[in-house]
């Protein structure tokens, strides 16, 4: 394939509209949350502003900001990780909002509570206690012996009402929708996940019970908005420092876990892999994102090393990355094996990767340098 019509192809599958509930969004390439620290006191900044508004500018459809956490007071372990509650925090983020349309594109928050990741006397909240599903860390070793605890039924109802109301201040300052983090081990995805929840009183159990929560969360949540609020899930088979751990060993277990979360009014899945091109299961080429499709009817958004070839838990260890192709990638849209591609370090790298893409200007692409994570440019 010559290097005019590769360009052609990406641009046609690429700058294709797609909808989300009720929101347009003007193209496939979404910009993946990255946890950036940049933000003192839990206030996006004007660096911030800067930041989001640049990647819009050149050309992302859909922008996902770093996480930010809801208004729980054990929901976080950094001062320097933004906050989506707070007068000052969501005047921060309505100027975020601002620019990103200004610039052309849309954007939702997400949110996120980080369960027992994190350890007693972290900030923001210093006094705060780590709480999870059943008080088990990540690797399954008690944390209440370390400040932790279980979770009560007034501490889910807390947790669901900050959501709640994260998702509402995000449409009344200008948001275009929300995206929930059930991902990589953090609270939403420690209630569906076995290792880490052994709760007995109908929030554990098997994969269907283990939903329970973050199908009442995402209820919560869709009725603290406008029916046409995009509210979009994100979930990942792997987590932090367990990269092998599953939800689902097959389609069936994985239609178990994301049938209630459709059912509660998500209206999009974010399916995290580390690398997009792997197979989920046997027998079939679809990734998670396919299967999540395929399994829900919802649109699906695909993550994970696009653009390059080493996966990116690596980038933390700092190593950097060579340019990969996207010819598997679009072949993969083509086919609507998911409908929007989320792009991470290739973004964090160049702000106009997408820009360059859809110009099929390919030769102006560079390979991902750890340096970039220590910036906000």
């Amino acid at each position: 394939m010559s290097l005019s019509v590769a360009a052609d192809r990406a641009a046609q599958l690429l700058s294709r509209p797609v909808s989300l509930n009720g929101l347009t969004v003007p193209n496939r390439i979404a910009m993946a949350p990255m946890t950036r620290m940049f933000s003192p006191g839990g206030i996006p900044g004007d660096d911030v502003v800067s930041y989001y508004a640049r990647r819009a500018a050149a050309g992302v459809g859909l922008i996902v900001t770093e996480g930010t956490y809801v208004g729980h007071e054990s929901a976080g372990q950094s001062d320097r990780v933004p906050r989506f509650h707070g007068t000052d925090q969501l005047a921060g983020w309505t100027r975020v909002a601002d620019a990103v349309h200004a610039a052309g594109g849309t954007i939702i928050p997400q949110l996120w509570h980080i369960g027992m990741v994190r350890k007693a006397g972290e900030p923001p909240f210093a006094d705060a206690p780590p709480v999870g599903p059943s008080g088990l860390r990540l690797d399954g070793t008690d944390g209440t012996e370390d400040g932790g605890r279980a979770m009560t039924r007034a501490d889910l109802d807390a947790v669901i009402e900050a959501f709640a109301d994260a998702a509402a201040a995000a449409e009344r300052i200008g948001f275009d929708g929300v995206e929930l983090h059930g991902a990589h081990g953090y609270l939403l995805d420690q209630f569906l996940w076995e290792r880490t929840n052994r709760r007995t009183d109908g929030y554990g159990g098997d994969a269907v019970t283990r939903t329970k929560f973050a199908a009442e969360l995402v209820a919560a949540v869709r009725a603290a908005v406008s029916p046409e609020f995009p509210v979009v899930f994100r979930y990942s088979q792997w987590k932090s420092d367990a990269y092998d751990a599953r939800l689902a060993g097959t389609p069936e277990e994985l239609e178990a876990v994301l049938a209630p979360l459709a059912a509660a009014g998500v209206d999009a899945f974010h399916a995290s892999t580390r690398r997009y091109w792997v197979p989920e299961f046997d027998g079939s080429d679809l990734n998670l994102a396919g299967w999540t499709k395929k399994l829900t009817g919802r649109p699906a958004i695909t993550v994970g090393s696009v653009g390059l070839d080493g996966e990116f838990t690596r980038a933390f260890q700092g190593e950097g990355a060579s340019l990969k192709g996207i010819d598997d990638l679009l072949d993969r849209l083509e086919r609507e094996e998911f409908d929007l591609v989320a792009v991470g370090r290739a973004l964090l790298q160049d702000p106009e990767w997408a820009a360059k893409v859809l110009d099929g200007r390919f030769a102006e692409l560079a390979p991902y340098d750890a340096g970039a994570l220590r910036t906000l440019s």
